[in-house]
């Protein structure tokens, strides 16, 4: 795939994540989700800035990093149910546990895409947070500036679970990415007559960049 294709098929919203996520697990000892995403953002920063270049020749070593990441700040299994959705319960151990090795692995290629193609200016959490209303679940709302000034609205989901919290969804510019997945999870199921195997073998989310710069329009 040349570089133009690449562009119109790559995921906008999930590149927006990884330039959010990828420095989490440093700060995993963070009081609170709010401040947890907030160093985040100052750390990777730094440490992206200045090297788009190199990672881009050395995908390898980026792809490692973000598969470090993901495992301490996404929790898959969670997530995983999630986009199975209603089909999750009739899946055997082995089908569930397939999608979600292969549910992530289109997320640290996507995410490694990422990092090195969107062009940010500038990425805050906002000061202003809601409470939330239950002691295991949190919402950071935050903020993607683009280098044209488009400003992109970013939620984060996060669950308290075993004394930490992790990311379990993410909505960019009023686009639910985890419902979006779980409404191509659903079409996929359909179109393959319900074969959990095909589908798991396909599986290639995507969502286009002019979707997410649209956003929510309903």
């Amino acid at each position: 795939m040349n570089a133009t294709m690449l562009s119109k098929r790559l995921t906008a919203a999930m590149a927006i994540m990884a330039l959010l996520l990828a420095a989490l697990p440093a700060m995993a000892q963070a009081n609170t989700p709010e401040q947890l995403i907030r160093d985040s953002v100052d750390e990777l920063m730094g440490d992206i800035e200045g090297r788009k270049d190199y990672y881009r020749a050395h995908p390898g070593e980026l792809e490692a990093v973000v598969d470090d990441s993901l495992e301490d700040v996404a929790d898959f299994r969670y997530i995983g149910a999630s986009v199975m959705g209603r089909y999750f319960r009739n899946a055997t151990p082995a089908q569930r546990s397939r999608f979600v090795d292969t549910f992530r692995q289109t997320l640290i290629d996507t995410y490694a895409k990422g990092l090195v193609t969107f062009d940010y200016q500038e990425i805050r959490v906002l000061d202003k947070q809601e409470a939330s209303r239950y002691d295991d679940q949190a919402s950071v709302e935050m903020e993607v500036v683009a280098s044209d000034g488009t400003v992109y609205p970013v939620s984060y989901s996060l669950r308290l679970h075993d004394d930490q919290w992790k990311v379990v969804n993410v909505i960019v510019n009023g686009i639910n990415l985890g419902l979006t997945f779980r409404n191509q999870f659903d079409q996929a199921m359909r179109d393959q007559n319900r074969d959990y195997d095909a589908v798991i073998d396909g599986w290639a989310p995507e969502l286009a960049v002019d979707e997410l710069e649209q956003g929510d329009q309903g």
